[in-house]
């Protein structure tokens, strides 16, 4: 009875320091989404148009891609946790400037800050994750990042809908001294001092500690997350082997006849490509935006955006039940098809001709009610499928002499895509919105067929027979 008091106790330690470290994630889906309730306002306070407004909205990705790609050498060089600590400062004093802006450059400027901070949390994550989760329970402990984000996009939405209903439900409204998108971007302050309390009272990584020539507080740490009946002798030893044998990857491993690339590196950078190209952050970054265009009002356009984030978790979770049932390419395969569908239904209801109701330009019935289906159904089958899955297969699908620096590419190749659509939506939108929406659901054709053609099912696989 003891040991098994001792063992739940051992257990919720590591729940609890991977739930710290995962708040990091939180932070990527929080600032992901926030912007969302506020990009009305920066229009209208800085009288910019559809491009100015891409570029602001966007250019926190640019930061983000620059922060993850230095995130893992900052974290071998002052730790984990301290790594942790500096980005949570950066997110925060970037809340402020972000809040307190005095021109458009101004903002972006504070934008590309928070991003190179979300960029650190995205690596540093889950690598602790990874690195302190005993590996009984490493794949459920993993999911905790993926749950992160999308809770911290409800969180945002929740927050900004808020907001805006103590303004009087527009967000250029005064709210005390600022006005309402103002307090959106500040209010992401609190979530970054939250991420910095806990980097402060979290262990070290008992990898970094051993890497660091500390193998006594590294066999401390060892015995709390994996629990005194480990062998911590052979863990140390085994940790230390691997740190003195281990070569890290580079670019030049992944070349190979396939333009330059191997062809599994292509797999993998096509299939994070095509996770953003179906134009998912659309939906949270700019739909309040999109319904305001189409006839609903901007408190009512947030509480939207906000059921929404609820259907992004309710997918989550469905994906995290399946996705070691039915395998990934099933998974994949029924999120394509269904993205495909909904957004093409959108696509159809968008080229209604918008109506006069009572001096607001909307939707007509059906079409408008049909618009808001479809698009909660895009986000739920994207949620059940490519929004986990991806990043499961990116951890498995390559060899592990390519693994580290493939995902990396990957990754990277990811940042780019969601900072090509996020900066060309308003613009395009501006432009012919079904049309825009119907290239989506091309995309999400397309990536049917190059699931069904080139992506191997990795479930059950060891991760020795990749390749």
């Amino acid at each position: 009875m003891a040991t098994q008091h001792t063992h739940q106790e051992h257990l919720s330690y590591v729940v609890f320091i991977t739930a710290a470290a995962a708040i990091g994630g939180f932070l990527f889906g929080y600032d992901s989404s926030v912007i969302n309730g506020a990009v009305v306002g920066i229009q209208r306070h800085f009288q910019v148009g559809p491009v100015q407004t891409g570029v602001v909205v966007a250019i926190a990705l640019l930061g983000s891609a620059v922060g993850a790609w230095f995130g893992g050498n900052l974290a071998d060089r002052w730790g984990r946790t301290r790594s942790m600590q500096v980005a949570a400062l950066l997110f925060a004093v970037s809340s402020i400037g972000q809040m307190l802006p005095f021109a458009i450059w101004d903002l972006a400027l504070w934008r590309v800050i928070a991003g190179f901070a979300i960029g650190m949390a995205s690596v540093l994550g889950p690598a602790y994750i990874a690195e302190v989760a005993p590996p009984a329970y490493r794949g459920r402990l993993g999911s905790f990042q993926q749950l992160a984000i999308v809770l911290g996009i409800a969180v945002s939405q929740l927050v900004n809908y808020v907001i805006a209903r103590l303004a009087g439900g527009a967000v250029n409204n005064h709210l005390w001294v600022l006005q309402a998108w103002q307090w959106m971007l500040g209010a992401c302050a609190v979530p970054a001092l939250l991420y910095l309390m806990f980097a402060l009272v979290i262990p070290e990584s008992p990898r970094y500690l051993i890497m660091a020539g500390k193998a006594r507080r590294a066999r401390e740490v060892l015995a709390e997350v994996e629990g005194e009946d480990t062998d911590l002798d052979a863990r140390i030893a085994e940790i230390q082997h691997v740190v003195r044998t281990q070569r890290v990857p580079g670019l030049r491993d992944l070349r190979g006849p396939a333009l330059g690339l191997l062809p599994i590196v292509w797999a993998g950078i096509v299939l994070s490509a095509f996770q953003q190209l179906v134009g998912i952050n659309v939906i949270f970054y700019y739909s309040s935006v999109l319904w305001q265009s189409v006839g609903i009002n901007q408190s009512d356009s947030l509480l939207i955006s906000f059921s929404s984030s609820i259907i992004n978790i309710i997918g989550t979770f469905i994906a995290i039940s399946l996705v070691d049932r039915i395998g990934r390419r099933p998974l994949l395969l029924i999120g394509s098809a269904g993205m495909a569908l909904s957004l093409a239904t959108a696509a159809w209801a968008f080229s209604a001709p918008r109506v006069n109701r009572g001096g607001v330009v909307a939707l007509p019935d059906p079409q408008g009610p049909i618009a808001l289906v479809a698009a909660n159904l895009f986000v739920l089958f994207f949620a059940l499928s490519w929004g986990v899955v991806v990043w499961v297969l990116l951890g498995e699908m390559f060899p592990n002499r390519i693994r580290a620096a493939a995902l990396g590419v990957a990754a990277a190749a990811q940042w780019l895509a969601n900072w090509a659509v996020t900066v060309s939506f308003p613009a395009l939108a501006a432009w012919n919105l079904p049309v825009t929406y119907a290239a989506y659901a091309v995309f999400a054709a397309l990536s049917f067929v190059f699931v069904l053609r080139r992506i191997k099912e990795t479930k059950g696989r060891k991760l020795e027979e990749m390749g």
